[in-house]
């Protein structure tokens, strides 16, 4: 059986701007305070622009919702949501 694609979001170019949540119409994404193990995980530099941004990236709490329309992916001003097909 073939993997489903989902949502992605690479929390080393989220800014937390939101406009994943904003164009989502299946509830899929929140904004909040980058876990601090995934914050650890981060490169020297995406640590310090996850500081400018007040550490505050996007999460997939709603992932079992989502459909694959991909808005969330043009929306991203920074780039930071791909499909990915996972298991």
């Amino acid at each position: 059986m073939e993997a489903k694609p989902r949502p992605v979001v690479d929390h080393s170019r989220c800014e937390g701007k939101r406009e994943c949540v904003a164009v989502c119409p299946f509830h899929v994404f929140e904004v909040r305070r980058i876990e601090d193990g995934d914050f650890a995980r981060l490169s020297w530099a995406g640590r310090m622009k996850s500081r400018a941004h007040g550490r505050r990236t996007a999460y997939t709490p709603g992932l079992d919702q989502c459909r694959v329309c991909g808005l969330c992916v043009t929306a991203c001003p920074e780039r930071a949501i791909r499909l990915e097909r996972r298991p």
